[in-house]
């Protein structure tokens, strides 16, 4: 992928201050309304890397239910405020992530966003800009990054493997309760932009920008709502096609989430994702993998674990993020795009 000329190298090249090994990172919730906020807690709050100052919210009904489950609630003002919080966890509604990770950043906090990180493209460079300024780590929320299944496809795949690559095929469908569903039609991609922008991340850290994205967004549901809940996404690669399909309609959804990435040499299907059940077809051996299919053996893995390893690691200056600004940046162009926003 061609670098952006106005990131230039401060941006792929920002670093982090040194910090002290073996000190908990103490950490807390600017927002909590998003529905990974308690798997994201669960692992913040069991992991020896992070202490968990608090959460907040917005809204003062999950303010509540938090202080009832015995959470910490906190102020946004003492969040902000407070030098001994590191690091913010941003869980708040899609409309306010790019918002709230602003405060975060202007007040000297590493930042973890929840996806999409905003609703347009200028937002989320003003937030890369910022977080390379103030030498943050700007971490992005993809519940996929880690995930064994798809490391073991980008390995085949760059390792050229499968061959010359000429197809991928993602699904990713969910059964979205009608009382959700005004949610998501806020936003014109609907389900494209708020589920799709997982499946659309690990199809263009695969495959790199695509030269063009048509995206058909359409309302087939019965619900008095403009909701885009039956939605494709056509990526145009140099020599490959990409095709996403996302639709709220699924009664079954999440069984039937796929990736599907084929070559010259063979294919790669992971159906479901999860729990990852990933096959290889090759035509002829190559790499770690014999001739025709076989199931590739993954190791179990937990949601948002090993991203929240890497936050910490980012943090105390050990390596650096798994994905580089200019990437995300990248990301985030294509999820509007292929969002009609």
């Amino acid at each position: 992928m061609q670098r952006r000329q106005f990131l230039g190298a401060a941006l792929a090249a920002a670093a982090t201050p040194m910090r002290g090994a073996g000190k908990p990172i103490r950490t807390a919730f600017l927002g909590a309304s998003h529905s990974h906020t308690r798997g994201k807690l669960e692992v913040v709050k069991t992991s020896p890397e992070f202490a968990l100052a608090g959460v907040w919210d917005e809204d003062q009904e999950v303010r509540a239910q938090f202080a009832r489950r015995g959470e910490t609630v906190l102020t946004l003002d003492r969040i902000l405020g407070d030098k001994a919080v590191e690091a913010v966890v941003v869980q708040s509604d899609t409309i306010d992530h790019a918002r709230h990770a602003a405060l975060a950043l202007e007040a000297g906090k590493h930042v973890h966003i929840e996806k999409p990180p905003s609703l347009g493209v200028a937002a989320f460079r003003n937030m890369l800009d910022l977080a390379a300024r103030r030498k943050l780590v700007f971490q992005q929320g993809y519940m996929w990054r880690h995930h064994p299944g798809f490391r073991r496809i980008a390995e085949a795949v760059r390792g050229g493997w499968l061959g010359e690559v000429y197809m991928v095929e993602a699904k990713i469908n969910k059964t979205l309760e009608p009382e959700r569903r005004p949610e998501w039609a806020r936003f014109r991609g609907g389900q494209m932009f708020e589920l799709g922008s997982h499946i659309i991340d690990q199809m263009v850290l695969l495959m790199g920008r695509p030269d063009r994205i048509t995206p058909y967004l359409k309302k087939h549901g019965a619900f008095p709502d403009n909701l885009a809940d039956n939605t494709i996404a056509v990526f145009e690669f140099p020599r490959a096609l990409g095709v996403v399909v996302g639709s709220a309609l699924d009664p079954n959804g999440s069984r039937y989430r796929s990736f599907v990435v084929s070559g010259s040499n063979g294919t790669a299907t992971m159906s479901p994702i999860e729990p990852p059940q990933l096959t290889m077809d090759l035509h002829k051996a190559a790499g770690a993998y014999q001739k025709g299919p076989q199931t590739v053996e993954l190791p179990k893995y937990r949601r948002f674990e090993d991203d929240f390893v890497e936050f910490a690691k980012a943090i105390r200056g050990e390596a650096p993020l798994l994905v580089s600004p200019h990437e995300d940046l990248v990301v985030q162009e294509c999820i509007i795009e292929a969002s009609g926003m």
